[in-house]
């Protein structure tokens, strides 16, 4: 089926109804063009999750539940460690409860209490509450996996491993140079100095002591 729309000053014909089609087109419309932009780049990386997802069959439950396992389990192995290095993994796992958190800000509703209600479900004995994370729709916790909020494995692994690695390239900074005279703010030396060797009267003064050259006053 084919239909003519119009939207804003262009005009669209639409073709509709093709059971043999590979392709499709999708037409943004907004108030300005930084929205339209915003849309844009949202798109593209939600069909850039689904075709990774099928490229790579294997996900894990979305929604901060993934965060939540790794941060209980590596809170579990710091207590076996006697050393600074129980500092380092129980940071970590607290930055890994960020995304969680960060999930329930944005939805508007408490992220302490839903922090906490995620911690209850994930410490439990059986293996029933592994798989909750935050729920935007109720603002509170639910089964992710069961309500098809899936990750791909390898994008989650990938974005640890990104974090990791910034993580540890920021903390290998041990020392940084500055110039102090430079950030003083009563410096207001022009780049170049202030005429060294000419007796601070430039280019003139300079050229008056030649001989055969009058400095005109």
């Amino acid at each position: 089926y084919q239909r003519r729309v119009h939207g804003g000053g262009e005009r669209y014909n639409l073709f509709t109804g093709c059971p043999s089609a590979k392709t499709c087109t999708i037409i943004l419309r907004g108030g300005a063009e930084q929205f339209i932009e915003e849309a844009e780049r949202s798109l593209h990386d939600s069909i850039m999750i689904v075709r990774r997802c099928l490229q790579h069959q294997h996900v894990v439950a979305g929604g901060g539940a993934i965060e939540m396992v790794l941060s209980k389990e590596l809170r579990e192995h710091a207590r076996n460690i006697r050393g600074k290095q129980q500092i380092i993994l129980n940071e970590y796992a607290k930055a890994l409860e960020v995304v969680p958190r960060q999930l329930a800000d944005n939805a508007g509703f408490d992220s302490t209490d839903i922090l906490n209600k995620l911690r209850y479900m994930h410490h439990k004995k059986d293996e029933d509450g592994h798989n909750y994370g935050v729920d935007i729709h109720t603002g509170g916790v639910c089964d992710t996996y069961a309500a098809y909020v899936w990750e791909p494995k390898d994008v989650k692994r990938n974005a640890l491993s990104a974090a990791t690695e910034a993580a540890c390239l920021i903390l290998s900074v041990d020392e940084t140079v500055r110039n102090p005279k430079s950030e003083s703010p009563g410096d207001n030396t022009p780049i170049g100095g202030r005429g060294r060797g000419t007796g601070g009267r430039g280019m003139a003064g300079m050229m008056a002591g030649r001989q055969g050259v009058r400095r005109l006053k």
